[in-house]
């Protein structure tokens, strides 16, 4: 070796020494630990169960996961959410009122007015991000419902969903429903094709992804604590679930709503989750006797309640397979476990005579009991998209007045509620009666995990939590109510609880109207109501005319709470249109991309009620050589698809809802090159839901015209989407059997796609 070769090792022996020594006296870096002993969380939350439906809480529905946890833990039978779905999400994940976060109604009919607008407020961070800031794993799983659709595109912006308010993992979907069978999935911030595996169903699958995750967390990370969260679409319409389950209820409900009700109340008291005095209320005069149906409708709303009584139990069964896998690597004893029975009470969307596709019924566009009948076997398959009679719905709140949107009375807002933690609760199987609600989860994780709630979050200052800590009660079945005063309101319908007493005002619109225009009333006209529920359980009795101080002090309560969260004057959400952002907004014509997937259908230019044109550049890459979907929006209960068939020939095909479905097919197979197919609505208005022609085109040559008797009112569905190149979620065309999932193109190519209104597109 030469000189300068020496000079050169030495050198290099000297560099890699004096890195050695000063990374030996340098600082290491070591991530955040969480509190020693923090416990994981598990928070499970179903959609639109009422508090009578578990047979845990005296139900029909048998829940023997719920049950075995309810027996190593507490049950709590004065459990509040906000009686509606993102709302209560909103409020269980960051600890404040739901108008305080900006979230006062659903998303579905979120406006410009403060609380209601449905953009999450930085200044009430979720408990996710709080603890994911201090040394734990977070992973949400099911549904989210608390983005704005103008937010949900390919584009983003992402700070809204899952992965951008504290959770690492996301797995499910972002609206307020979806197919059971073929759902709009999404992981992380991109859209997904469920698994292809035989007898799919999403509540399997969510059970299957979380364990995956809880494993891979567990193997990589053992000494870092966990959050969980864990929200079913079950048992939100659509009511899908494999027809085992509903087998095993058949003939269960043949006896009728009124009847069920006085059977839950009668397990209830015997299962000691409510006072033996409680008293049965009576049936709102707008819901039909069962005894007033003719046999047929008892035939179609016997077998709906079936179908939901066997969702709710398959939904069970897969929450206990996520409790089984923590016992089975010894992680459950150091786990609270929140297990939420709804995010309000029972759902009465599905109309007085329910519905086989309800998504239809919900706009005016209702099934006649004769259509119903001739697919009664196929209700809760993949064929159907069905939610039972609002009968039902108020049968399952038993034994209190109303149900899910009424935030004004208990049937809208208590919700049965589980916890077991066997490392921090000692009283296996006690019942707790303490006033307590979805407010109240966060404060207690962070007390559990002995964090204290930060008061700046990513540059954020915070609001106070409006809920408690519910620790004491874990601790004594006779601990001090925790939660004082708690506010109410949803579509107008309030409440204010203040110790012990509840006043309620229920507003005009009727919770099986919610799709469908009404007349606003004064909020002056509305009736007031009062109760003293520390001795009347269900609400029952009326005390406005005996107690009107009382009455008076509480409507004060009401307005001063009201004025704290900006919300004053009242409106009535479900009646307000304000403009609000969205990516077609003031654009009559919109041209996409080939590459363009999972647009949120109220995000492309509106096509109800109006006529319209779509123009298809696609390019074939050989004779015959095309097959695939082209373009399409919506999904089984409703929608349309332009595909190419197995044979290479373009097809039109669309349905509305249960009025009717219409095909165009070309006789001829696309050739290599380009092509423009169009496809023409010419709308039957003015007016609401009109039918028209649908014309499909081949290079400007007509190959096929037909006429539908009615639109879509306003959407086809509420959590589909427009798609170039694939189907994602729900098939909206009867593509070949055997084919992939979501039918991908292949030999073509989709170049460019334009929408919009018809006089703008030159189309003859």
């Amino acid at each position: 070796m030469n000189f300068f070769a020496i000079r050169l090792a030495a050198t290099a022996v000297a560099l890699s020494v004096s890195v050695l020594v000063q990374a030996e006296d340098s600082h290491r870096l070591e991530p955040i630990k969480a509190p020693d002993g923090a416990p994981n969380v598990v928070v499970v939350l179903l959609d639109d169960v009422g508090f009578g439906a578990s047979s845990t809480f005296g139900g029909p529905a048998q829940t023997p996961g719920m049950e075995a946890l309810a027996a190593q833990g507490l049950r709590y039978n004065r459990f509040h959410t906000t009686a509606i779905c993102s709302p209560t999400r909103a409020a269980l994940l960051t600890g404040r009122e739901a108008h305080r976060v900006n979230m006062g109604t659903v998303m579905n009919v979120a406006n410009a007015n403060p609380g209601y607008q449905g953009v999450l407020n930085p200044h009430t961070a979720t408990v996710v991000e709080m603890l994911r800031q201090q040394g734990y794993s977070t992973a949400a799983f099911g549904k989210w419902h608390l983005t704005p659709s103008w937010e949900t595109s390919p584009i983003g912006p992402f700070d809204r969903w899952p992965t951008g308010v504290g959770f690492e993992k996301f797995y499910g979907f972002l609206g307020g429903e979806t197919d059971q069978f073929d759902p709009t999935l999404y992981e992380g911030t991109s859209s997904v094709q469920r698994p292809a595996v035989e007898n799919y169903h999403l509540s399997e699958d969510m059970s299957r992804e979380a364990i995956e995750w809880l494993e891979l967390q567990h193997s990589l990370a053992p000494e870092k604590p966990f959050f969980l969260y864990y929200a079913t679409g079950a048992t939100h319409a659509p009511l899908q679930v494999p027809q085992e389950w509903i087998d095993r209820y058949k003939g269960r409900f043949d006896q009728g709503w009124d009847v069920m009700r006085e059977q839950i109340l009668a397990r209830q008291k015997k299962l000691g989750v409510v006072p033996a005095n409680t008293e049965l209320t009576p049936r709102p005069e707008q819901i039909p006797a069962w005894d007033s149906l003719s046999s047929d409708q008892k035939k179609v709303a016997a077998r709906l309640m079936e179908t939901f009584a066997g969702f709710l139990a398959h939904t069970d069964a897969q929450v206990a397979k996520l409790v089984d896998h923590l016992k089975a690597t010894g992680q459950f004893d150091n786990t609270l476990f929140f297990y939420v029975v709804g995010d309000n009470g029972s759902s009465a969307e599905g109309g007085l005579p329910g519905s086989i596709n309800y998504m239809g019924a919900l706009q005016g566009l209702q099934e006649p009991v004769q259509l119903q009948l001739a697919k009664l076997d196929s209700i809760g398959s993949a064929e159907t998209y069905p939610q039972y009679p609002a009968g039902w719905a108020w049968a399952m709140t038993a034994p209190f007045q109303w149900v899910k949107q009424v935030a004004s009375h208990l049937g809208g807002t208590r919700n049965p509620l589980v916890v077991t933690w066997p490392r921090g609760i000692e009283d296996e199987g006690g019942l707790r009666q303490q006033f307590s609600h979805v407010n109240d989860i966060a404060p207690t994780i962070l007390a559990a995990a002995g964090i204290e709630m930060p008061t700046s979050v990513n540059g954020f200052s915070q609001f106070p939590m409006d809920g408690s800590s519910m620790l004491a009660s874990f601790a004594s079945a006779d601990a001090p109510e925790f939660h004082p005063t708690q506010f109410f309101e949803v579509f107008g319908n309030r409440a204010i609880y203040h110790k012990g007493w509840m006043a309620s005002a229920r507003h005009d619109r009727l919770p099986w109207t919610v799709g469908l225009a009404s007349q606003e009333s004064n909020f002056d006209d509305d009736r007031w109501e009062l109760y003293n529920l520390q001795e009347d359980f269900s609400q029952a009795h009326d005390l406005a005319a005996e107690n009107p101080q009382k009455l008076a002090e509480l409507q004060e309560l009401f307005l001063a709470e009201a004025k704290d969260l900006g919300i004053l004057p009242l409106t009535n959400a479900a009646n307000i249109r304000t403009p609000m952002p969205n990516l077609a907004a003031g654009r009559k014509r919109v041209t996409y991309p080939g590459s363009a997937v999972a647009i949120p259908e109220a995000e492309i230019p509106a096509l109800a009620n109006r006529s319209w044109s779509m123009v298809a550049n696609v390019s074939i890459d050989s004779d015959s050589s095309g097959r695939g979907v082209i373009a399409t929006v919506g999904g089984t209960a409703a929608g349309w698809s332009l595909y190419l068939d197995e044979a290479g020939r373009p097809v039109f095909e669309l349905r509305i809802f249960e009025v009717g479905e219409i095909r165009l097919q070309g006789t001829q197979a696309l050739t290599a090159g380009s092509h423009l197919l169009t496809v023409d609505f010419a709308y039957d208005g003015p007016g609401y839901a009109k039918g028209g022609t649908y014309t499909l085109k081949v290079d400007g040559q007509v190959v096929g015209s037909n006429s539908v008797r009615a639109s879509q009112p306003a959407f086809f569905s509420i959590d589909e989407t427009f798609d170039l190149g694939i189907d994602t979620g729900s098939p909206a065309g009867h593509y070949p059997a055997d084919t992939p999932l979501g039918y991908p193109l292949h030999g073509a190519q989709v170049i460019s796609v334009d929408i919009g209104a018809l006089e703008n597109l030159g189309s003859e």
